[in-house]
């Protein structure tokens, strides 16, 4: 009996010994005991991040990378030298994370952390953006990180949260030249107002004033419409300096005219619910061009973004007035960033390949087109002028009636006298596809309706034009007070 007693207790004992074991021994990370010394220094330099000691927790493991250059912490340990500048802060600090975390995409490329390094740098300038009136370094900066992070790391988790901060860096970038665009424009300076524009819906395409920026684009073209229209007209044999002759003002109007037409088309077709679509309508309809209908995938793209959008909160318009980074609320949440820039359009290859050359036509002294050599026919011919003052048209309206654009994409004058009355807008149903072979003429078949039906569930939306209804009901409402005001 008083052996099996001994038994039993000696078995209790081990029990007991067993339940008390140190949990803390095991480590889940590297499966290792904390015993390790690598170990207990990498956990010591945690704890000491934890407690914002940053200068003891980078001596702690820069002593673990110099004594343990094997050990399996030494990765995460030069990660978090760069993490304990990153969460000191400062200008100086950040400097040296980004640094750091440059260091180490160079000595550990192919580890998954790498991704956050590179996401991590990017952020570093994104913290430092300034508004878009202000330097855009870093700004240019963040946008060029983020970019090599998505293109370099495209399986990385972090993909999207890399995607989303580019679209509010990207917001920042277009906000600037929209504003330059803006100035530029308000001094009637066309030409340099076109390329910060034309740039800018080039780059940006998700911009939230970007059908702003193309209504402003399309006012420019019949602002030198205008200015073109001014200008002395040659009597005198020849192309005397300072005056043009009547044909090749028709021709530098025609073009500017499709031009003008082609961006408030962009903004119907690419821009259909939001504020300006109206505007182009109105434009399209003066300037006698046909007036396009979106398609319905371009009509619930566009709500998409708009709906992503939100207006900042009272507080963040009051802190933004001494806050220094920008107020990216208005940036979308949908949609492809920009990954590669565009070529800018510079004011120098604006100057027309077709027009009056070195005759400075316009207030300002700008230079808009070339001379047309003598020998060359002009592309169109006109009648002669009705004598009606320029100042009694609409702006942007031509006085050599409707323009037609040709297989090359250029806007020419129509001689036919007929055209110098104003057209009618299309009718809407002229924009919907129709059979071919079919008489419109003749009464629609008994079962047209019915083929309709089964055509319109079939189609693509991509290719499916919208109603009047869908544009409508899509539209967002335009606000009270301040968001009434339009800037220019």
């Amino acid at each position: 009996m008083s052996r099996r007693i001994l038994i039993a207790g000696l078995g209790t004992v081990l029990l007991f010994a067993a339940g008390c074991t140190n949990k803390k021994s095991v480590n889940p990370l590297a499966n290792v005991g904390s015993k390790q010394p690598d170990k207990v220094l990498f956990d010591k330099a945690m704890d000491a991040m934890h407690h914002n000691r940053f200068d003891v927790a980078r001596l702690t493991l820069q002593t673990l990378i110099n004594t343990y250059p094997d050990s399996e912490f030494v990765a995460r340990a030069k990660l978090a030298v760069g993490d304990s500048w990153y969460a000191e802060g400062g200008t100086a600090a950040l400097a040296q994370a980004e640094q750091e975390y440059d260091d180490f995409e160079t000595f550990f490329p192919n580890m998954p952390e790498a991704a956050e390094a590179q996401l991590k740098i990017a952020n570093i300038h994104y913290q430092q953006m300034e508004k878009a009136d202000r330097d855009f370094t870093h700004a240019k900066r963040a946008e060029d990180e983020y970019r090599k992070m998505i293109l370099t790391y495209p399986d990385s988790k972090l993909v999207p949260e890399a995607k989303q901060r580019l679209l509010e860096v990207q917001e920042v970038l277009a906000e600037r030249e929209f504003e330059i665009g803006r100035f530029y424009y308000l001094r009637e300076s066309y030409q340099a107002s076109e390329a910060r524009l034309q740039s800018l819906i080039d780059r940006y395409p998700l911009y939230s004033r970007a059908d702003e920026a193309l209504y402003m684009l399309g006012q420019g073209y019949e602002g030198q419409i205008a200015r073109v229209r001014n200008a002395p007209t040659c009597t005198a044999p020849g192309v005397p300096r300072g005056c043009a002759r009547e044909q090749d003002k028709a021709r530098v109007i025609a073009d500017l005219t499709g031009r003008a037409s082609k961006a408030y088309d962009e903004i119907l077709t690419r821009y259909p619910i939001m504020d300006r679509s109206d505007d182009a309508k109105r434009r399209l309809e003066a300037l006698k061009q046909p007036v396009p209908r979106p398609t319905k995938a371009a009509v619930a793209e566009n709500k998409a973004e708009v709906a992503s959008r939100r207006d900042a909160t009272m507080g963040q318009r009051l802190l933004s007035v001494v806050k220094r980074g920008p107020d990216v609320s208005q940036a979308s949440k949908v949609g492809e960033p920009s990954l590669v820039d565009t070529d800018p359009v510079a004011p120098t290859d604006i100057i027309r390949s077709e027009a009056l050359g070195s005759a400075n036509i316009g207030s300002k002294g700008e230079v808009g087109i070339t001379v047309v050599k003598p020998e060359q026919p002009p592309a169109a011919t006109t009648t002669t002028d009705t004598g009606t003052s320029s100042s009694q048209l609409p702006m942007g309206a031509s006085p050599f009636g409707r323009t037609a654009t040709n297989t090359s994409g250029t806007a020419t004058n129509q001689a036919d006298s007929n055209e110098l009355t104003p057209n009618a807008a299309p009718d809407a149903n002229e924009l919907k596809p129709t059979n071919s072979g079919v008489d419109p003429t003749l009464p629609p078949p008994a079962q047209e309706n019915e083929i309709h039906t089964a055509q319109a569930s079939a189609s693509d939306d991509s290719s499916t034009l919208a109603s009047d209804k869908d544009i409508s009901s899509s539209k967002k409402k335009k606000k009270k007070g301040l968001k009434k005001i339009i800037p220019f």
